[in-house]
């Protein structure tokens, strides 16, 4: 049985997905592992530091999957690291060439290059997941460009808004998160192969030639200098996991708070029993949302953890590496579970436009008093006009009424402005701004990224 939620029956596919725990599972790691031995010995091969004939059989014999799992573990509690256990038996299935595995190389090559194997597959999961989901948006905005709703600051009402307006905003979080992931591919991407000290020193002058080569056999960037202690790049890739979960988990309170009961403008897709309270029959909540919003605030644990893995000690740390190995794989499923509820909650939205429009106007016209001492500033000056609508608020709030009906008893008001403009005026639907117009801007924006 599992003892966390990311590995366990119950919980797991909540807050990660199958897909993205298969690149972080341990024979993943592994086969990792061997892929970036393999990748050695035909990069030592091809500058000529080892024989040919010994690369061929090292890659055509060494097989993660046919590994010893059990001695692998034991060995590795005892050793603190991965890579010798797993040494000592690619070496014996490579048989004659087992002498030349791992020729030159640290234990801490081998893993964070393999790591980096596994961010590159992450991140493609997630550049996936990131273009569905602006797709999904970019709809939600088309659709609900010119649907008028109350916009709040400090959850009161504001001034009205649009609900495209508001999905408009999401979409370009996340037009800057897929830009983000395209500008950190060539920082992050990064193999790692430098030898005990970082140094080359046992490959004489063909270090950086046989480094080369090997990065180009894995697909991943050749480094400036070793990196070793300098963890930048892996706590960039973290960080902007946090970046795209803390954009989720804004979508997410802000979809929780407008499903309450006293909003009632969004719901989660219905699925029957889905947010079922075990003593409330009435109850919906919202799952997926709550789900979200608890993965943004697990990656932004990591994301920390990873910024004080960064201080590392002299050419190579005693402790801070070991961090990583909790925050990357972690980090990973949970972004990966965020985005597929978001995908899912997002996917089947259900907007109440009809509740938008009654909690726009359960202000009887005060959502739009900005309006009505705009309208009146140019008559009587924009101080007076603040205190005129000031005073015929007060008069709202504490007697009832509609605020163009009070304005139009008001000399002030009924002496410079027709009434059928005051009613213009306290109309929140003809105070949009440039909503729609900023909803344009942002899917021309959006289209031009692709999805």
């Amino acid at each position: 049985m599992a003892s966390n939620v990311l590995d366990s029956v119950l919980f797991r596919d909540s807050f990660g997905t199958p897909e993205m725990r298969a690149i972080f599972d341990d024979k993943e790691l592994i086969r990792k592992y061997v892929e970036v031995e393999i990748a050695l010995a035909q990069a030592q091969a091809k500058c000529g530091v080892i024989p040919q004939e010994a690369a061929d059989e090292i890659t055509a014999k060494c097989d993660a999957d046919s590994l010893d799992f059990d001695l692998l573990r034991h060995e590795t509690e005892i050793v603190g690291y991965p890579i010798l256990p797993l040494v000592h038996q690619i070496s014996k299935q490579a048989e004659n060439s087992g002498g030349y595995v791992h020729w030159g190389a640290t234990t801490q090559d081998i893993m964070d290059s393999a790591v980096g194997l596994q961010i590159r597959d992450g991140f493609d999961i997630i550049e996936r997941d990131i273009k569905a989901l602006r797709k999904i948006l970019a709809d939600l905005s088309k659709r609900y460009r010119n649907t008028a709703m109350a916009g709040r600051t400090h959850l009161q009402q504001a001034l009205p808004v649009t609900f495209g307006y508001k999905t408009a905003i999401w979409l370009d979080m996340f037009d800057r998160h897929q830009q983000r992931l395209e500008q950190l591919k060539p920082r992050v991407l990064v193999g790692e192969f430098a030898g005990a000290a970082g140094t080359l020193a046992s490959l004489g002058d063909k270090g950086l030639a046989v480094q080369k080569a090997m990065m180009n056999i894995l697909g991943l960037g050749v480094p400036v200098s070793t990196w070793h202690v300098a963890r930048d790049g892996f706590a960039e890739a973290v960080n902007f996991l946090a970046l795209v979960t803390g954009s989720l988990g804004k979508i997410a309170y802000d979809v929780m708070l407008m499903a309450s009961n006293e909003f009632g403008e969004l719901y989660e897709p219905f699925v029957k029993g889905r947010g079922a309270s075990s003593t409330m029959p009435q109850k919906r909540n919202p799952i997926s949302s709550e789900l979200m919003l608890a993965c943004a605030k697990g990656v932004r644990q990591q994301a920390g953890l990873m910024l004080d893995a960064m201080i590392q000690d002299l050419e190579r740390a005693t402790g801070p590496w070991h961090a990583e190995w909790i925050s990357i794989p972690e980090s990973f499923v949970l972004t990966a579970g965020a985005l597929n509820q978001a995908k899912f909650m997002l996917g089947g939205l259900i907007v109440d436009e009809e509740a938008m429009g009654r909690n726009l106007d359960m202000t009887n016209g005060l959502i739009v008093a900005e309006a009505v001492m705009m309208g009146l500033a140019p008559y009587i000056g924009r101080q007076e006009a603040h205190e005129v609508v000031y005073d015929a608020c007060r008069i709202v709030n504490e007697q009832g009424g509609h605020l163009a009906d009070v304005l139009n008893t008001m000399p002030a008001v009924s002496s410079r402005l027709q009434p059928e403009i005051v009613k213009r005026l306290t109309d929140p639907r003809n105070y949009l701004g440039i909503a729609p117009a900023m909803v344009d801007q942002v899917l021309e924006n959006s289209a031009k990224l692709g999805y």
